[in-house]
């Protein structure tokens, strides 16, 4: 018989009221989950996926080894694309950038973005989902069928490109992104069965020169694993998006708040097994408290409808955590964003909160080639949290300016190439 987890023992944190329809069904999904022994053999994740445009990856693994503690690890060349593995260590999650040859290049995760403005100006780039580390994948695939959810045939898989040895649920009607399972015992080596394995050059010295970057700058200690993702959905999509992850992940609901000043909440996850976020990051789903079309009728704020609209739902940012301490009188937060400002890269605003406050944070800019900011964020005194109130009113205020200015810019462009 399999063990307990004991998904349903984590205490609610927030303010945010839940329906009675999720209330339910949150108890009766996670003890589901827990009695099949599902919650039992999904692990942590190992591997988070993204697309970006041709031409696009090198650049990426640039700012990526320069703004994260990611290292440039292989590259696996199939026909169409390019999937380059980047890595900190076995304990944290690897990302995998992918990239297409060819401009022209078709196919479902291209068509999730061709439909919303901003999207469609980069018809390749965006997030696709996590990869979560199993122990029995024949059972866990067998059982999430037969809760009803439906999985890419082999030969999806092969057609895709995607590695050969994962079981890949189909994108979510709610978030737009997948879920795949990788069968891996913890102390096994993480293999991905796609293509010719290599190690690029161009990619090598890329990471290499940002690395200098980072030990010149003092900064390469003080940047440490992903923290939480970010995903950003339609407001009448919250609940059941985050009872869709539950259902197929190992995660527990931690909890929501409302930010009313933006006029949405904020709603997180963690994963029974791990407290250590860095092992299993914290997954964040961000939505709006009213739809759209009722907003004027109170001028409502609305930059994360706003985003989903533009963008379609998708990953809105990746949080790293930064070591606590400081550097020459300041924070180690500050010290890493004025370092890193100094090699070009924009941020939305100052740096906001307080050590009193027990949280400090930072979003970046969107990056060019992936529409992914990067969040920082440093605790103190054991804060638990992953925001404050006023903190994430302020940072999703400035993430909606930024994606205001880029949704003119996506019109204008399209408008001259009609």
């Amino acid at each position: 018989m399999p063990t307990t987890s004991q998904s349903l023992s984590f205490p609610i944190q927030g303010d945010k009221q839940n329906s009675s329809f999720f209330n339910e069904y949150l108890g009766k999904l996670l003890e589901e989950r827990d009695s099949l022994g599902i919650s039992d053999m999904i692990h942590e994740i190992d591997a988070m996926m993204l697309t970006v445009e041709p031409g696009n990856s090198i650049e990426y693994i640039e700012e990526l080894c320069l703004m994260s503690p990611y290292h440039y690890l292989v590259t696996l060349e199939s026909e169409s694309h390019w999937s380059h593995v980047l890595r900190i260590d076995m304990k944290t999650p690897d990302l995998i950038i992918r990239e297409v040859k060819s401009d022209d290049t078709k196919g479902i995760f291209r068509s999730l973005n061709e439909i919303f403005p901003i999207g469609t100006s980069k018809p390749h780039s965006r997030y696709m989902g996590e990869i979560l580390r199993v122990t029995d994948l024949h059972n866990v695939v067998k059982l999430q069928q037969r809760r009803g959810f439906q999985f890419f045939s082999q030969d999806d898989v092969r057609k895709l490109e995607l590695p050969g040895n994962l079981a890949i649920v189909k994108p979510s009607p709610y978030t737009h992104n997948i879920v795949a399972y990788l069968e891996r015992e913890p102390e096994e080596p993480r293999v991905y069965a796609l293509g010719v394995s290599r190690v690029l050059n161009e990619a090598q010295q890329a990471c290499e020169t940002a690395k200098q970057q980072q030990n010149a700058l003092g900064i390469a200690e003080l940047i440490l694993p992903v923290d939480h993702l970010a995903t950003r959905i339609y407001s009448q999509n919250r609940e059941v998006a985050i009872l869709e992850w539950l259902s197929l992940s190992s995660y527990y609901y931690w909890g929501s708040f409302d930010i009313v000043d933006q006029n949405s909440s904020t709603n997180v996850t963690k994963s029974i097994h791990y407290k250590d976020e860095f092992h299993s990051p914290a997954k964040v789903f961000t939505a709006n408290n009213t739809p759209y079309f009722v907003n004027h009728f109170k001028i409502f704020p609305s930059p994360t409808e706003n985003f989903v609209r533009n963008y379609g739902p998708r990953l809105h940012h990746i949080a790293l955590s930064v070591k606590a301490g400081n550097q020459q009188g300041m924070e180690n937060i500050d010290f890493v964003v004025d370092a890193i400002s100094t090699q070009g890269k924009s941020f939305l605003l100052d740096v906001i909160g307080s050590k009193d406050e027990g949280l400090k944070q930072i979003f970046s800019s969107a990056s060019e080639h992936s529409s992914l900011i990067i969040e920082y964020v440093q605790r103190f005194g054991g804060f638990q949290g992953f925001f404050t109130k006023d903190n994430v009113a302020k940072l999703t205020h400035a993430a909606g300016i930024e994606e205001e200015l880029l949704r003119m810019q996506a019109e204008a462009k399209n408008a001259l190439s009609a």
